[in-house]
């Protein structure tokens, strides 16, 4: 990184899937006027392209095969449909969170391969006049000198009751038992792979969101960032 990059601000909000990061960072971008990095969303498209390629998920070399023909595109959105991607002139934001996608983006994520090659795509949202940057290894391998660095939580049945709720305002029914096993299974993959798992950095602030709302977690965010 050149020092033209280090005095580009970054707060880095690294957590597992339900904490609530998206809303969070989408919430802090449009405060400050920073850029907004989803690092989940690469991911995830990178997951829904690799389907559509029809890969084998399980073949590292598969998988890094389809990226010669992945061109994703983000445009950001407003308070209520947030970040939208596009993959070959289709928009996929709608694909990108069903529970198939999100099982094949953690899937893909644990390899080091893959990983490593969408690290420098990502190192280059950091622009003026600042980044907030949402994910798993954004304060620990993306973004390591960020000005601030945020690890946002919550319990495992929180996260399911969200995500149910989610999944029923689209007509999706499921079962919170099996939304929390999936949610502890996710976890403990991304805690365990062996590049880049998902850690708290040792100078992250850990905010639990189980109890508070978007507004409150913003808010104690700004004021560390002050």
């Amino acid at each position: 990184m050149n020092s033209a990059e280090q005095s580009i601000p970054v707060i880095t909000i690294d957590g597992p899937s339900g904490a609530g990061k998206g809303s969070v960072a989408q919430s802090l971008a449009r405060q400050l006027g920073f850029h907004l990095l989803d690092s989940g969303a690469i991911y995830r498209a990178a997951a829904v392209h690799a389907l559509n390629c029809q890969a084998d998920i399980e073949d590292q070399n598969a998988v890094l095969a389809t990226f010669e023909t992945f061109r994703p595109r983000f445009e950001p959105g407003n308070s209520d449909i947030g970040v939208q991607v596009w993959l070959d002139e289709k928009n996929i934001t709608n694909d990108l969170r069903n529970e198939e996608t999100a099982s094949v983006a953690s899937k893909i994520a644990s390899l080091q391969a893959v990983r490593q090659a969408l690290l420098g795509s990502q190192r280059d949202f950091q622009r003026p006049p600042g980044l907030i940057a949402d994910g798993r290894d954004m304060g620990t391998v993306v973004f390591p000198d960020a000005k601030l660095k945020i690890f946002l939580t919550a319990s495992a049945e929180e996260r399911a009751r969200r995500r149910s709720k989610q999944l029923k305002e689209k007509g999706i029914t499921t079962t919170m038992q099996r939304l929390t096993q999936e949610i502890q299974e996710r976890d403990t993959r991304d805690m365990t792979r062996s590049h880049a798992p998902m850690v708290a950095a040792d100078d992250a602030i850990t905010i639990d969101s189980s109890t508070l709302s978007i507004e409150q977690v913003v808010s104690k965010i700004l004021g560390e960032f002050e």
